[in-house]
This record gives structure tokens, C-alpha cells and sequence, in this order.
């Protein structure tokens, strides 16, 4: 029993702490908390299904194929919702394209896919019980990623544009940086890593249209709990969640499990606004 919360909670919460990242890869660029954040993560899943299953093409191909058309996604989200409010002088406005292109991503895949819940193809083949590939395969894909964003922040030249801009995108301009590119960049990449929490989870979660709005706030949580643009945190965060969520699915189940992570969700915001890893913004008086 304890084994089983532990295998499907740290799935859970390595599909969280990815969502968390893709909200953090887009905010470190452009300061716009994206709501398609979750979408993508549902496309990771349906368009994984739709390739490998429908098309029936394998599964490597798949996977490229998911990652091309959430990266597409992405660029299409920085276009139409996030840079011309930028040019506005009302920025909170992103809250509202977003979130509106957000619910058109959901219509339109739940009138193209369906509103059923579908069957994902199994990817590797290996392990039953508490070590089937559903279980092993988010943790592995979360850990790869995660991995992969360090050594490009830290050892590329193009990771070191993209912390630039994040600290600060004003002196990032003046030194010669091609800030909206990097603004674009940054969105593809983080429409890729939602891409794979999607394709990863997808024998845990199915291709499900209505996923997107639960990994859209799921995939909060983490970056509240580990500091906005912290994406070490997103991943301890999203682990803690998952691995609470699962506990609570146990103990209470069904509504009172929500219930019990948005208490967990409002008592961190409390204590720590910031985020349990996050360190508090100074401001100039």
C-alpha cells in the first residue's frame, strides 16, 4: 500500500514538477505567467496518441513529432497572446489571453479528439506492479529534463542568453541580446518540456482533453511551493504535491483529496509567499 502511494505519487509529481518548468521557462523571459501552460501537457499526451496509435507511426518518430507540434504551439502562444500585451501598458492583461487561448485549445481538441478519455501506447514495455513503465517513466523523463535545462543555463552560450534576459531583459538589450527572439526561444522550449510531461504521463493520465485544466493548476502548485522561476523547487514542489495528493487520495478520496491540496496550497502561500525555495523580492524605495 505504502509502495503504491510512493510509485503514483512520485509519477504524479514528476508530470507536476514539468508543468511547473513550462510555466517557469515561460515566465523567465517575458514575466507572463502563461495558462497554456497545462494545455500543453494535455497535447504532449493526445498528439502522442494520435501519432504513434492513429497514424500508427513508431514510437521515437511519435515523440519528435509531439515535441514539433507543442514547440509550433508555443511560438503561436508567445505571437497571439503574450507579445502584444507586452507592448500595452496594461500587462496583467496576459492573465486574460492566455487563459483565453488556453480554452481555445481545449475546445478545439475536445471537438477534434473527443471528450472521452483515449488509450496511450505503451512506450517501453517493462515492469508491472509498482515498477510499471507509467510509474518510472515521468520520474525518468522529469529527471532527464531537468538535467538537460542545467547543462544548457550553464555550459551553452544560448542558456546563458536565456539567464540574461531572465535577471534582466532591459541590460540584456543594450548588451546586443536578441531579447524577443530569446522571448520565442524560450516559449518553444518551454512548449517541448510540456510537450514531454504530456507524453510521459500519458499512460497515467490517458489522452484526455480535460487534462489540460487539471495539469494547469496541478502544475501551479509546484511553482508556488518552489519559488516562481526556481525550477529546482518546481521539482521538489511537484514531488511533495504528487506524493501528498496520493496520501490524501488514500486517507479521504475523492473531492476531500482536492480540498486537502488546496488547504496545502493556501497554508504554503501563507507561511511562505515566496515558496518554500524562493527567496523574497527586494524592492527600491
Amino acid at each position: 500500500m505504502f509502495a503504491s502511494i510512493l510509485a503514483a505519487g512520485l509519477a504524479a509529481g514528476a508530470i507536476y514538477a514539468l508543468v511547473g518548468i513550462t510555466y517557469n521557462t515561460m515566465y523567465s523571459t517575458s514575466r507572463v505567467m502563461s495558462f497554456t501552460a497545462g494545455q500543453l501537457g494535455m497535447l504532449g499526451g493526445v498528439f502522442g496518441s494520435y501519432f504513434i496509435l492513429k497514424l500508427g507511426l513508431p514510437i521515437i518518430v511519435g515523440f519528435l513529432a509531439t515535441l514539433i507540434c507543442c514547440a509550433i504551439l508555443g511560438y503561436i502562444t508567445e505571437l497571439v497572446a503574450v507579445r502584444p500585451v507586452l507592448k500595452s501598458l496594461e500587462q496583467h492583461l496576459y492573465v486574460l489571453s492566455t487563459l483565453a487561448l488556453a480554452l481555445m485549445i481545449q475546445q478545439v481538441t475536445a471537438i477534434e479528439w473527443g471528450t472521452e478519455p483515449r488509450p496511450f501506447p505503451k512506450l517501453v514495455g517493462w515492469g508491472e506492479g509498482i515498477w510499471d513503465e507509467k510509474f518510472w517513466i515521468p520520474v525518468v523523463a522529469c529527471a532527464l529534463t531537468i538535467i538537460g535545462l542545467e547543462f544548457l543555463y550553464r555550459r551553452t552560450l544560448v542558456g546563458r542568453a536565456f539567464v540574461a534576459v531572465a535577471e534582466d531583459n532591459f541590460a540584456a538589450q543594450a548588451l546586443g541580446l536578441p531579447e524577443r527572439g530569446l522571448r520565442v526561444a524560450s516559449y518553444m522550449l518551454a512548449a517541448v518540456v510540456g510537450g514531454i510531461a504530456g507524453f510521459s504521463g500519458g499512460e497515467l493520465l490517458l489522452a484526455f482533453f480535460a487534462n489540460g485544466a487539471l495539469l494547469n493548476f496541478y502544475g501551479f502548485v509546484p511553482v508556488a511551493l518552489g519559488g516562481l522561476g526556481n525550477n529546482r523547487g518546481a521539482v521538489i514542489g511537484g514531488l511533495i504535491l504528487g506524493l501528498f495528493q496520493q496520501a490524501a487520495n488514500f486517507l479521504v478520496g475523492g473531492i476531500f483529496a482536492s480540498v486537502a491540496v488546496f488547504t496545502l496550497f493556501i497554508v504554503v502561500l501563507l507561511a511562505a509567499p515566496q515558496g518554500l525555495f524562493g527567496s523574497a523580492v527586494a524592492r527600491r524605495v
